[in-house]
């Protein structure tokens, strides 16, 4: 696991067509680390990956290799996923979710 940010850096993208995740971590991880992200348009996934990542139908293998065909040979597509994915990380932190946490938890401790 002490490898994963070198190699998810090194990574030309993370191809991740889950069909169904409580959270999707491994794109968050990926996009911290500048990687470009393709992954499902279903369950959180499109949450978690909002505007930077390349959205694709899991069961659709044709839109899947279209996907990947468009980050390997695209280098501006690229950049661009870049870029929001590192902006899209850091979105999620624990000091925003214990922020949140204690605003929803204020009014019913009050």
């Amino acid at each position: 696991y002490a490898d994963l940010p070198q190699l998810l850096g090194e990574a030309i993208a993370l191809v991740f067509p889950s069909l169904w995740e409580g959270f999707g971590l491994p794109v968050l991880e990926a996009m911290a680390c500048g990687t470009p992200v393709i992954t499902s348009n279903r369950a959180s996934l499109p949450e978690v990956g909002g505007d930077a990542a390349l959205l694709i139908d899991p069961e659709n293998t044709d839109e899947l290799a279209n996907a990947i065909h468009t980050v390997v040979t695209d280098t501006t597509v690229r950049m661009q996923l870049r870029m929001r994915g590192l902006a899209q990380a850091k979105q999620f932190s624990w000091a925003k979710t214990g922020q949140a946490t204690v605003e929803v938890l204020k009014p019913l401790l009050s």
